[in-house]
C-alpha cells in the first residue's frame, strides 16, 4: 500500500515534497510512536476513577513534539528507543536549538549519561534551585575528540588546542558559555597569576573559571581554583552576578579524593574528566597500517 500511496501522491501533487515511500514509512512510525496526538481515541476511565495516562502521553506533550523539526524526529526514532532518554533529547533539542547534525553528535556521544555527573560541592555552597541549575550545566566526562595530542602533551598544548577549536569547545561545554579569555591575567598582592580559561555563563549569570590539568586529580588543585574564584569575585564580578564557579578538568579524577578536597572549600567548585579520543573498534584498529608499514610505503613511493 505504501509504495502505491507514494506514487499516487506524487502524481496527484507533483509540486509537493516529502511524500516519498521512505518518508511515509517514517510518518507511520511517528504515529505509532506517539499515539497521544489525538489520532487514536483514549479509553474513558470508569466513573469515579482517574483516567489512566500512558507513559508516552505523560512524557511527550504535543507542544514539545511540534517544536522539533521532522528531520530531527526521524533521527530520534531511529537512534533512541528508551522513552525517558528520548524525552531528554527532545527537551535538550528545543532548549539548546540543536541542528540535526548536532543532535546526532550528542546522541552518539551519550550526552544524557554525562550531564550533571560532575563531582561538586554545589549543593552545600549554593542555594536551591541554583545548585541544581549549576550541576546540570556541567557534565562528566567532556569529550575533546576533535583534538590530536600526543600522549605526553603539556597542559599548555591542551589549552591552545581548545582555543583554536573554540567553536567545538563551546559546543561541548553546552549552551550559555561565553569565552572571556585564555591565560587571563590577575594582579594580586603585586604578583601575577593566570587563569587557564575564563568564561561567563549567560544563563547562570556568573563567571566560570576552568583549570586544565593533565593526569590524575590532586587535592591541592581545589585550593588553587578556590583562590582564583575569590579573586574573580573581588575584581570582576558585578554586584548582580552570581558567585563565580570553578571547574577543574583532569584526565582521571578520583571521585573520593575530589569529594574530600571540596568539602571544606568556600567557593562552588566542580571536578570533571575529559577524553581526547575514544577507542577505535577492534576490527577497525586491526585493519589500520602500522607506522613501520606507512614508512615503508613512503620510502617505496619515493624510490
Amino acid at each position: 500500500m505504501i509504495p502505491r500511496l507514494a506514487r499516487d501522491l506524487h502524481n496527484e501533487l507533483p509540486e509537493e515534497k516529502g511524500f516519498s515511500e521512505r518518508n511515509i514509512k517514517r510518518m507511520l512510525a511517528f504515529h505509532r510512536e506517539y499515539p497521544q496526538l489525538g489520532l487514536v481515541p483514549q479509553a474513558v476511565a470508569p466513573s469515579g476513577t482517574a483516567p489512566a495516562v500512558p507513559q508516552a502521553v505523560a512524557l511527550f506533550e504535543p507542544q514539545l513534539l511540534q517544536a522539533i523539526p521532522w528531520g530531527h524526529h526521524a533521527e530520534l526514532m531511529a537512534k533512541v528507543k528508551d522513552l525517558p532518554t528520548l524525552h531528554w533529547y527532545m527537551q535538550a533539542t528545543v532548549q539548546h536549538g540543536w541542528s540535526r547534525n548536532i543532535l546526532v553528535m550528542q546522541i552518539e556521544s551519550a550526552a544524557h549519561h554525562r550531564q550533571g555527573r560532575t563531582v561538586s560541592n554545589f549543593a552545600s555552597r549554593l542555594p536551591a534551585p541554583d545548585s541544581d541549575l549549576v550541576q546540570q550545566a556541567l557534565k562528566d566526562p567532556y569529550l575533546f575528540d576533535f583534538l590530536t595530542l600526543a600522549p605526553g602533551f603539556h597542559e599548555r598544548e591542551l589549552e591552545t588546542g581548545l582555543v583554536v577549536h573554540l567553536e567545538k569547545f563551546l559546543l561541548e561545554l553546552g549552551q550559555g558559555f561565553a569565552f572571556v579569555g585564555r591565560q587571563y591575567h590577575l594582579d594580586v598582592g603585586e604578583q601575577d597569576f593566570y587563569i587557564d580559561l575564563l568564561f561567563y555563563h549567560l544563563k547562570l549569570r556568573c563567571y566560570v573559571v576552568i583549570d586544565l590539568k593533565r593526569g590524575d586529580f590532586k587535592p591541592e588543585y581545589a585550593g588553587k581554583i578556590n583562590f582564583y574564584c575569590n579573586v574573580v569575585d573581588d575584581q570582576l564580578r558585578h554586584e548582580t552576578d552570581q558567585p563565580t564557579i570553578g571547574l577543574i578538568l583532569c584526565q582521571q579524577p578520583n571521585r573520593v579524593l575530589a569529594e574530600y578536597a571540596l568539602r571544606g572549600v568556600d567557593k562552588p567548585i566542580g571536578v570533571s574528566s575529559y577524553e581526547l579520543t575514544r577507542a577505535l573498534p577492534g576490527n577497525l584498529e586491526s585493519s589500520l597500517p602500522s607506522i613501520e608499514q606507512i614508512e615503508r610505503e613512503l620510502q617505496g613511493g619515493g624510490a
